[in-house]
Order: C-alpha cells, then sequence, then structure tokens
C-alpha cells in the first residue's frame, strides 16, 4: 500500500533503452511539499529515472503512483494531468514563441482549481521575462530561456516540479536567481524533485537527498545529515 503522504511514489523501477537494462529496481517517494535532491555521477541512471517517472520511457516496470493515481503505464500527457511539473535539461522551449505565447500556451489550473501563479506573478518572479516579453524565445539568453523553462512549469500550477540541471551552463548570477526562485517553490508547498551538478546548493535547499550509482539507489537520508558524509563523497567522487 502506496504512503498517503506522498505525492509521488515509485516502486522497483527498472527502464531499459533497447536491450540496455538502465534501471535496476529503484525506490523513490517524494512527500507533499517536500523537496528531494536526485544525485549521482554521470551516467547513472538520475535522467533515465525522471523519464520513466514521467512516462518518456516506454521500456519500463514497477509501480509509480501520484496523487493517489497509478500512473505506472501512463504517457506523459497523464502524467503531466496529475499535476507534475517539468523543467527539462536543455530548457525545451519554442524558439519561434515569444516569452508570452511560450508562457500562457501552458497556463491551466492546478488540479484542485488552485491558480497561484499566473502570469502577472510569473513576470513579477522574473522580471528579464517582463522586459523580453514579446521577443521570440531564439533571442532569449541561456539564463533567460531558463527563467522561461520554470515560468512555463509554475503557470501549470504543478504539486510536484521536476527540475532536470536546472542550473547547467548559466553565470554564477543567473544560476543565484535560479535557485532564490528553487527556494521560492519550496517555501510555497509545491514539491520537487531537483538534478543537479552543484551537490552543495541541492543539499542546501533539499530536505533529502537520493544518491544513484549504476542504475540503483545507494544512498538515500536526511539531506542535513548526508550533507558531509564520506559516503556521499565518495559516491560523486568529490
Amino acid at each position: 500500500m502506496m504512503n498517503a503522504d506522498a505525492i509521488l511514489e515509485a516502486r522497483d523501477i527498472h527502464a531499459w533503452y533497447g536491450s540496455s537494462h538502465i534501471l535496476h529496481g529503484v525506490d523513490l517517494r517524494i512527500e507533499r511539499g517536500r523537496t528531494v535532491g536526485l544525485l549521482g555521477r554521470n551516467g547513472m541512471g538520475k535522467s533515465t529515472l525522471i523519464r520513466s517517472l514521467l512516462g518518456h520511457v516506454v521500456q519500463r516496470s514497477g509501480r509509480i503512483v501520484v496523487r493517489g493515481h497509478d500512473l505506472s503505464n501512463a504517457r506523459p500527457h497523464q502524467v503531466a494531468r496529475c499535476g507534475v511539473g517539468y523543467v527539462p535539461e536543455g530548457r525545451g522551449i519554442f524558439p519561434n514563441l515569444s516569452v508570452r505565447e511560450n508562457l500562457v500556451m501552458a497556463a491551466r489550473p492546478g488540479v484542485d482549481g488552485r491558480r497561484d501563479w499566473p502570469l502577472e506573478r510569473i513576470l513579477a518572479t522574473f522580471p528579464r521575462l517582463a522586459e523580453r516579453i514579446d521577443h521570440p524565445g531564439a533571442q532569449l539568453s541561456g539564463g533567460e530561456q531558463q527563467m522561461l523553462s520554470i515560468g512555463r512549469a509554475l503557470m501549470t500550477h504543478p504539486d510536484l516540479i521536476i527540475l532536470d540541471e536546472a542550473t547547467e551552463g548559466l553565470a554564477p548570477l543567473v544560476v543565484q536567481e535560479i535557485w532564490r526562485v528553487i527556494e521560492t517553490i519550496r517555501g510555497n508547498g509545491i514539491a520537487a524533485l531537483i538534478v543537479d551538478r552543484d551537490y552543495r546548493r541541492v543539499a542546501t535547499h533539499a530536505d533529502s537527498l537520493v544518491v544513484m550509482r549504476k542504475g540503483q539507489v545507494a544512498l538515500a537520508g536526511p539531506a542535513e545529515r548526508l550533507a558531509h558524509s564520506p559516503e556521499l563523497a565518495e559516491l560523486l567522487g568529490v
């Protein structure tokens, strides 16, 4: 029986790309309003786990429950409709649409009717987007595109937001701004799953950490306890 406090619970997740067996029995639980940091070296299965949870990996097995709904065999649009927002690695914005169009096309009430993140709040949170409201996505800097991707996910009023490498390749000042917004999201009671190479920042902003190695969970527990543990350092090679 799944945990009633969990916004997402995954059990015994296996995933394949063709004949390659990538995930080997991964368990993951994200409680309502809590932030989980997903860590691990490159190639350990973090992105495959995210893609499996979102329904992008077709060759998968195990059980995935979101807000009490069994989404084990769901397609990506069905996962999104259950209140899961996604900020993909690479941002995934529409280059020919304006900032306004990129945001508005995604807007919808939350599954419980919430409208906490209307366009006005997104633009207040990201003033640089307000300044470029009519510019096409292709004309934005990398940092601005990342802000747009996060803003678009928030306009779906998610109960859970998944951020895959949200600060990769960005200038330090932009990185600082992205983490500020992540903390705002956390303060608004939205659960989050965060993948980022800066494990120290992740540990600072997360309630718990899950560390992967070779397609399995090698270490998991409260962020405060694991942040400076020798096991974490060994697994990450730092």
